[in-house]
């Protein structure tokens, strides 16, 4: 089971030699200085505790919980945790499920939920300004009626914090890159407590970095971001077919990936591995009100056993409906795996060595109370990562010379006995998967290219930065922006720049 690792402890004090306060002390102080703190079994804390998508991040509990309003609480809180040895997280949507990423057993949780001062959208520049507190279903709502909307979450609940600093995937990618790709500015708390600005002609390395950084650089507390054109009307939906119909999914996907067929056009294909059953859900987006013809039809010619696509009246509507396939109440193991998209004579055998490891390593785990296990082939073909590449880059830093499958991995269960078990069965899985992708290298089946890991579906084993090939441009941003290293240091999990 993965747990939290015995960190390192605070900073080194100053020469004033300060005292340390304790997590209870903490929250004190914190009390006195705003009336947004929290502690158990307050209606608010309870609240949200709940508020995440994992049941195992809801079972730790800190001691408390800050709702800032505003960069200069936050400023404040951050000022006064310099005094503490304690560690402490911050929390926007609660999506991300590694324990201790954006939850903490003691300690203080500095929730974003209140740093949410609606959208603020700017008709001459066309940017809206959002709170990390916000979720995509809400920031979407704010935009109705301008024509506009920003790249963000496929799914209403997610927040926006940890989605953009991942980069964030959406179904508006092959059109304006990623999420993180249409920031024009952040603001951000420092490690020291300073409210700065990241963006093209200030602190230009730090713009950089929060692109794909985590929480390695400060919490931001409010984003602005590019807007974009909006159809009044957008078509979407999920195609469900049967396990016996893998095959020919597995190919379709791959030719949509390669030959993509219009930058309006987005699929998920997710395939769900349960012991009663194994089922396939297509999530399919366009912008506009009906696709053109032939956009879809490798999936539609396959005859679905259910269709719920449909003309929506606003994007928002599309990711509520989204939401009911975003299960809660279980806990939840996740990871990532990239592979170079195989070319069409070797395609179907590398897509079946891949969809087979994960259903015979999920099989494994099935008798287990209420697993389920779940792969997502997410196409990330060069029309992404242009399109990424020529709004200034990330630090994912794909290429725009092949196209990628992105894969996300997800297990999950009902009782926290069997957490061991779903954790192995997760590191098993993502290794495997890894493997496999190397092996078909090696053999010349797949070409030799660069990997990096998502972010955002990672496990909190996974080595993330070793995988990115921006990793030392990245930590010389932390060495200038954090030498004391607070925030690698003082919060409770995230992947470690170092």
């Amino acid at each position: 089971m993965y747990t939290l690792h015995n960190l390192p402890r605070a900073l080194a004090l100053s020469l004033l030699a300060l005292p340390i306060l304790s997590s209870a002390d903490i929250c004190s102080t914190i009390q006195t200085e705003t009336n947004a703190v929290e502690e158990p079994l307050s209606v608010a804390y309870e609240s949200e505790i709940q508020d995440y998508w994992s049941e195992a991040c809801s079972a730790l509990r800190p001691t408390c919980i800050v709702f800032p309003t505003s960069a200069e609480e936050v400023s404040e809180i951050i000022t006064t945790l310099q005094d503490t040895d304690d560690l402490f997280q911050i929390k926007s949507g609660g999506h991300m499920p590694n324990n201790g990423f954006s939850s903490i057993q003691g300690g203080l949780l500095i929730a974003t939920k209140e740093l949410n001062n609606g959208v603020a959208y700017d008709e001459e520049t066309q940017t809206a300004k959002i709170g990390p507190g916000l979720t995509w279903s809400e920031t979407q709502d704010g935009l109705a009626g301008t024509g506009r909307t920003v790249v963000g979450g496929r799914l209403g609940g997610v927040g926006v914090g940890g989605y953009i600093l991942g980069c964030g995937l959406s179904f508006l990618s092959s059109q304006y890159g990623w999420a993180a790709n249409n920031v024009i500015d952040f603001e951000v708390v420092l490690a020291d407590g300073t409210i700065a600005h990241a963006n093209n002609s200030t602190n230009t390395d730090l713009f950089a970095a929060l692109k794909g950084g985590g929480n390695n650089f400060g919490i931001v507390t409010q984003y602005t971001l590019q807007t974009h054109p909006i159809s009044d009307q957008v078509w979407g939906g999920v195609l469900t077919f049967s396990y016996d119909k893998s095959p020919e999914l597995l190919q379709a996907i791959r030719d949509f990936t390669e030959y993509y067929p219009d930058d309006k056009a987005a699929i998920i294909p997710t395939c769900e591995h349960t012991a009663l059953f194994t089922e396939w859900y297509v999530f399919v987006f366009y912008d506009g009100p009906t696709p053109p013809n032939g956009i879809f039809n490798n999936f539609t010619d396959l005859g679905a056993d259910l269709d719920t696509t449909q003309t929506w009246d606003s994007y928002y509507d599309l990711l509520q409906d989204n939401d009911q396939y975003d299960l809660r109440g279980q806990r939840y193991a996740i990871a990532t795996e990239t592979t170079p998209l195989p070319d069409a004579a070797v395609g179907l055998e590398v897509m079946t060595t891949l969809f087979e490891t994960f259903y015979n390593t999920t099989s494994e785990v099935l008798l287990d109370t209420g697993v389920i296990g779940t792969i997502a082939f997410q196409p990330m073909p060069r029309t992404i990562t242009s399109k990424a590449i020529a709004l200034g880059g990330d630090l994912l830093s794909f290429p725009d010379t092949t196209d990628y499958i992105i894969m996300e991995l997800d297990i999950s269960h009902s009782l926290a006995s069997d957490d061991d078990t779903t954790e192995a069965a997760i590191q098993q899985l993502y290794t495997a998967l890894d493997n496999h992708v190397q092996k078909f290298i090696a053999e010349g089946v797949l070409p030799d290219v660069y990997r990096p890991l998502f972010m955002n579906d990672a496990h909190g084993t996974q080595d993330y930065w070793g995988r990115i090939s921006t990793a030392d441009e990245a930590r010389a941003v932390r060495e200038k922006y954090d030498p004391e290293l607070f925030w690698q240091k003082r919060t409770s999990g995230g992947f470690r720049l170092g």
